[in-house]
C-alpha cells in the first residue's frame, strides 16, 4: 500500500464529514456545500497535515471551522445590510425627474445597436482610450471612431427631442 495513497485518504472520510456537516447546518444541501468548502481547504492545507496524524479529526476541524467562519460571515453581512438600510431610510431619494430622466437614457443606450453600445460603453463608461477598445472589440480604429459617432449622435438626438429642465445630457467626448 502506498504511503501518501493511505496517509491521505480523503474520500473513506467523506461519510463522516457529511454527518457532521448535516448536524452543524441542519440542511442537506447546505451541508454538501460545507463539505464541498472544507475539501477545497483541506487540498489547499495539505501541506499542514502531518504525517501519521489522524486525517479525520484534521479533516472535521477543517469542515467545523469553515463552518464558523460561514456563521460568523453571515452575521456580518446581516450587520451590513441593517446598516445600509438604516442608512437608505436616511437618504432623501432621488427626485422623480430625476429617475424618469435616467430610466430614459439608460433605455436610449440600451436601444443603440450592439456594435455602437459597445464601442461607446468602453470608451466612455470604462475609460479606455480609443486604441484600447478598437483592440478589445477586435476592429481598427475608424470602425470604431465612426461607430462611437453614431451612437453619440443617436443619444444627441434622443436629447434633442426631450424637454430641457436646466441641464441637457452631455455625451462623453462629445460637444456640450
Amino acid at each position: 500500500m502506498n504511503p501518501r495513497t493511505s496517509r491521505f485518504d480523503v474520500l473513506s472520510q467523506i461519510g463522516a464529514l457529511r454527518r457532521y456537516a448535516r448536524s452543524l447546518t441542519r440542511d442537506a444541501s447546505d451541508a454538501e456545500d460545507l463539505v464541498h468548502d472544507a475539501l477545497v481547504r483541506a487540498y489547499e492545507k495539505r501541506a499542514t497535515f502531518r504525517a501519521g496524524g489522524n486525517i479525520r479529526a484534521w479533516l472535521l476541524s477543517i469542515l467545523h471551522n469553515t463552518f464558523v467562519d460561514g456563521v460568523r460571515s453571515r452575521r456580518s453581512e446581516a450587520v451590513r445590510v441593517a446598516e445600509s438600510g438604516r442608512l437608505a431610510e436616511s437618504a432623501l431619494p432621488a427626485s422623480q425627474d430625476h429617475s424618469v430622466r435616467l430610466s430614459q437614457v439608460r433605455n436610449a443606450f440600451l436601444g443603440l445597436p450592439e456594435e455602437q453600445r459597445a464601442g461607446l460603453h468602453l470608451v466612455a463608461i470604462e475609460g479606455l482610450s480609443y486604441q484600447e477598445a478598437a483592440n478589445t472589440l477586435g476592429i481598427p480604429l475608424g470602425t470604431l471612431m465612426s461607430r462611437i459617432g453614431r451612437a453619440r449622435a443617436a443619444l444627441r438626438e434622443m436629447e434633442d427631442g426631450m424637454p430641457a429642465k436646466g441641464s441637457h445630457l452631455r455625451i462623453v467626448g462629445g460637444p456640450e
